[in-house]
């Protein structure tokens, strides 16, 4: 099965997305087509040909061309080092490099060169399928993409026909020879020059756009690239036209199927705002409609010969009111008078957090809508966000202040980081924003942020705070390393702490101690405000800091004291108090399909009626159970306005394809061996062991110490079932969209919908099973909410929920379901799910099956645990500390 999409990289992961609107290729870099470029190359400038390489990165290019094909000039050793020196530029080489040229000897000295996963340009059928498949092997060899040309032996493909027909040939060659990825596989079917006067040349942009959508739809997999600057080479010294025909071609060409090209930001118009009596000559051209459209459009480009950007970009908006002149220089991403329009704006309104919420949000909404439209592309908006941040930084020195008479300078700054091995990051954005509405400057560093960034980042930014956050066990580990790391390199800044498993008592126990500063738990958004501000006001910090010690000191003592009171049972005792399930009158039912079953782009529409709105009024910190929510009378109408904005964003999600979801699950033959469980194929042949855990505590008479593993059968072939769920398939695109335009609410209002869509995908993936794939079921019907209610036969746990804490038992679900080919989801190195928006477990069948919490454990189970897994007893207890029933001896270096 083909890998869901194409991935290239640098230092950086670049994923094609099906919400990927068009990829950049920045063309300045190749010697032939940038007359400074090849004089710097020329004269050994190479410092200053890398400044030109920054400066298409800084313009929106997410892909970088590097040719050095020129006669006098040694090609393979210019390649060489001039690869060598974006790699020792993290800003440039975070993308991937396309290596271009038309001699083999140097693309191969570039490919040696190149970090991550780059691209070849190109390989052709001109010099006959041996040499074509020799280079196709190489180029798989070293793991990277092609761009294929539309040629072969008989010449360049200048007809419909003939591109599909080249493309065809080498599509089958590729794939059915060399076992080349369909999706790393770039036909550049060439872009040819329009309104040339020879009647051979009219259908050239009309052949390149059907040629393109018969790629997309006969040749699986395959992507389309070409240069667009080639269609307006008649046109050479006309940039109004020429700029007008880059933006109509490329509208066009992406709604037929082109996925990258070369393109010159400088050289492309909002297609929107293309002259309308000028759009018809230019398409009228392009889809060669009339016998006169190259004479006609000929004699319009007569009338604004000379009239490109750069010199009208004085003209008329200037005198357009100040919030239309922002958004004119939002949507064209003019930086020249932002600083001058935004003063004027501030004096007007004389609030500068009004001109943020006012005339820069509205220009950045209308750049959002055109994006979504696919009316301007993502250099453009790269350029946009530029503009609005330049805008609100010279807005910064004015706004208000935390407090009454503090000099603009003042403002005090938080670092916001979801730690390593963590990918999940809603929370931290809200808290954000709150913050930020309170006068607070915020650094988000994102997701999987390591210690020593975070301290890097912290002593640059000279930050007043810093605030970690997690989602999974694991991450509480590594919060403890943060804080160590602070306290080891000297660091006084207070610490906030917050997220999904963090807690008050976790926080005093583990975190406090290792770290002399001050360290806060932070139950949610509305309490980091006043709390930040105890933490680094000059008048409290300090007795604030000795507060909170002692408070944490309390806490500590007491979780010790209620540590030595409590009982457990030992292992042995737990084992022989099992849940007691009457084997005759329920026996293992076989699952009608046995092995992996995958379940691609999953109904959007379908999901949603599964979706369960209460925690999702959660996340907005809005209580309540759906849908007496909506009529709560304190927060009742802020839910129904919540409602109607996640509703409406749903149906352009569905609509417009913001996200897809996958799934994949196995059903499985096992053979319980106490509380561990045995994985087999159809074929009897040993796949995986699955190691679950046992409650220790003391219980009552008749009740059990439960495991998982008790829901299997102890003798006889039992079954069992993994899957894996994602909604978060494009959701990076459309985020990073938002964030561009600084739209925090759809941003989290965006991530909150995915993470529902993935928790109804689990719920709608289990109905399936449990009434077709498994059929234990079958006369199941059930109304959403006796879904919620869980009011069917069977459980789906989860690793790193109560019953089975333990994360690492993801891998093995992973390895079972091939997860990143199945259903393109990875783990990380404390095994979240990426993309965030994933849920994963088991599916156990038998109705007398239940859920529970863990609780605490002995050491002899832990011991017990580390035997069974393979893994030293530090491992275990690293996996298990927030179970754990004792505190482990310290790790000695």
């Amino acid at each position: 099965m083909f890998k869901n999409y194409m991935k290239l990289s640098g230092l950086e992961p670049l994923v094609f997305t099906p919400n990927i609107n068009f990829v950049n290729i920045g063309e300045r870099t190749n010697i032939t087509g940038s007359r400074k470029f090849a004089r710097l190359i020329l004269n050994g400038q190479y410092d200053e040909a890398l400044e030109i390489a920054l400066d298409q990165v800084r313009g929106g290019a997410q892909v970088l061309d590097v040719c050095m094909d020129e006669g006098m000039l040694d090609g393979e050793y210019a390649m060489v080092k001039f690869l060598n020196l974006i790699a020792s530029e993290p800003e440039i080489s975070r993308i991937p490099i396309m290596v271009d040229s038309s001699k083999w000897s140097i693309i191969l000295a570039g490919l040696k060169c190149i970090q991550g996963k780059g691209i070849v340009n190109s390989i052709s059928l001109k010099n006959g399928e041996a040499e074509f498949i020799h280079q196709a092997k190489t180029v798989k060899k070293f793991g990277a993409a092609v761009v294929v040309m539309a040629f072969d032996e008989v010449g360049q493909a200048d007809t419909y026909e003939r591109r599909i027909e080249i493309c065809e040939r080498s599509y089958r060659i590729l794939v059915d020879q060399v076992r080349f990825n369909p999706q790393d596989i770039i036909f550049d079917p060439n872009i040819f020059p329009v309104a040339t006067g020879m009647e051979e040349h009219r259908k050239n942009a009309l052949d390149f756009f059907l040629g393109t959508k018969w790629i997309k739809e006969n040749l699986p997999g395959a992507k389309v690239s070409g240069g667009v600057s080639n269609v307006s080479f008649s046109f050479r010294g006309n940039d109004r036209v020429r700029e007008a025909m880059h933006a109509a071609f490329l509208y066009h060409a992406i709604h037929h199927g082109m996925d990258m090209g070369i393109v010159n930001p400088t050289m492309l118009e909002v297609y929107d705002d293309i002259p309308k009596d000028l759009l018809e000559r230019v398409e009228d051209v392009l889809f060669d409609k009339r016998d006169d459209a190259t004479e006609r459009l000929l004699d319009f480009a007569e009338t604004v010969k000379s009239a490109g950007k750069k010199e009208v970009v004085n003209e008329a908006w200037r005198s357009d009111s100040v919030a239309k002149r922002i958004e004119h220089a939002l949507v064209k991403g003019i930086l020249d008078f932002i600083v001058e329009d935004t003063e004027a704006a501030r004096l007007e309104l004389n609030n500068p957090l009004k001109v943020i919420e006012g005339p820069l949000m509205d220009g950045m909404n209308v750049v959002g809508d055109l994006f979504g439209e696919g009316k301007m592309f993502l250099p453009q908006v790269v350029k946009s966000a530029r503009v609005m941040k330049k805008a609100v930084a010279y807005l910064e020195p004015f706004m208000p202040l935390p407090e009454e008479g503090q000099e603009a300078s003042s403002l005090k700054k938080i670092l916001l980081a979801t730690v390593k091995g963590d990918v999940h990051d809603i929370g931290k954005n809200i808290v954000g924003v709150v913050l930020a509405c309170n006068s607070y400057q915020i650094i988000d560093l994102g997701v999987m942020v390591g210690s020593q960034k975070i301290i890097d980042e912290a002593i640059k930014n000279k930050v007043d705070i810093i605030g970690l956050s997690g989602l999974i066990t694991p991450s509480l580990d590594e919060m403890v390393n943060v804080a160590s790391e602070m306290e080891r390199q000297g660091l006084k800044i207070p610490l906030l702490i917050g997220g999904a498993t963090t807690s008050r008592i976790h926080t005093a126990v583990k975190i406090d101690p290792v770290y002399s500063g001050t360290v806060v738990h932070v139950t949610d958004a509305s309490k980091s405000v006043p709390i930040a501000g105890e933490a680094i006001s000059e008048e409290t910090k300090e007795a604030y800091r000795l507060q909170i010690k002692e408070i944490y000191r309390q806490l500590r003592e007491e979780h010790e004291a209620k540590q030595a009171v409590k009982q457990l049972v030992s292992y042995e005792e737990a084992k022989a108090n099992p849940v007691e399930i009457d084997w005759v009158a329920f026996a293992p039912i076989k699952p009608n399909v046995l092995g992996n079953t995958v379940l691609e782009d999953l109904d959007l529409s379908i999901l949603r009626k599964y979706i369960d709105w209460t925690p999702f009024f959660s996340t907005w910190m809005l209580s309540g159970k759906y849908p007496k929510i909506l009529e709560d009378p304190t927060v009742g109408e802020e839910a129904k306005k919540l409602l109607a904005d996640a509703q409406a964003m749903l149906d352009r999600i569905i609509a417009e394809k913001w996200l897809s979801a996958n799934a994949v699950f196995g059903l499985y033959p096992v053979q319980r061996s106490a509380d561990d469980v045995v994985v087999f194929d159809s074929s009897g042949q040993t796949l995986a062991s699955f190691h679950f855990l046992r409650q220790q505590g003391k219980k009552g008479k008749g009740v059990p110490n439960r495991s998982l593993a008790d829901y299997l059968h102890p003798v006889k072939t039992d079954y069992i079932g993994c899957f894996a769920v994602t909604a978060g398939m494009g959701m990076e695109t459309k985020l990073a969209e938002f964030q561009a335009a600084g739209d925090d609410y759809n941003d989290i209002l965006f991530k909150a919908l995915a993470d529902r869509l993935a928790e109804a995908a689990a719920e709608y993936l289990h109905e399936e099973v449990r009434k077709n794939y498994w059929g234990y079921s079958t006369e199941e019907s059930l109304d959403n909410d006796s879904l919620i209610r869980e009011e069917y036969p069977g459980i789906r746990p989860a690793p790193g929920y109560p019953a089975c804490p333990e994360h690492s038992e993801k891998e093995t679900i992973a390895r079972l379901l091939d997860l990143e080919a199945s259903a393109g989801i990875t783990l990380t190195s404390s095994y979240a799910m990426y993309p965030t928006s994933s849920v994963s477990g088991f599916y156990f069948a038998n109705p007398e099956s239940r859920y529970f919490g863990l609780g605490k454990i002995g050491e002899d189970q832990v011991a017990s645990y580390a035997e069974r897994k393979g893994i030293t007893l530090q491992q275990a207890e690293r996996l298990l500390s927030p179970n754990l029933a004792y505190s482990p001896a310290p790790i000695l270096s």
